[in-house]
């Protein structure tokens, strides 16, 4: 099924302090053509609660292939704030600004006010909070 050998690295902010922990993606949907595609077409973009959005309106199979990604996250985001004790909406908010980050230029990523933007040369706009 779903590889999940790539690491994505993710910080974690508990009680004040830092950790560094790994973020385990599906390695597959990387590799999906039509995950692909609809990255590129700008269909979906990263949302700052570390899930992928839709930027329009999903046909079926990118619609369920979103939200097998995203249910793939929050599982392993659950598995890593037991791991470094912080609350899965902590996890996945702070995956969710290193994912903006990585986004390259052309893709879609939604800004804290809700906007879904186009990443370009510069840095994306993200939430004052994001480590």
């Amino acid at each position: 099924m779903f590889d999940y050998m790539k690491k994505n690295k993710a910080l974690a902010v508990v009680g004040g302090l830092v950790l560094t922990a790994a973020v385990a993606v599906p390695a597959i949907a990387q590799r999906d053509p039509a995950y692909a595609a609809a990255r590129a077409s700008g269909a979906i973009g990263e949302k700052p609660d570390g899930y992928l959005g839709y930027v329009t309106s999903p046909s079926p199979a990118i619609k369920a292939l979103v939200e097998d990604i995203n249910i793939k996250r929050k599982a392993a985001y659950t598995r890593k704030a037991q791991e470094t004790n912080s609350t899965v909406e902590q996890f996945a908010f702070t995956s969710g600004c290193n994912l903006i980050m990585r986004t390259a230029p052309g893709e879609k990523y939604q800004t804290p006010a809700g906007t879904w933007n186009t990443r370009d040369a510069s840095d994306p706009v993200r939430d004052p909070r994001c480590p």
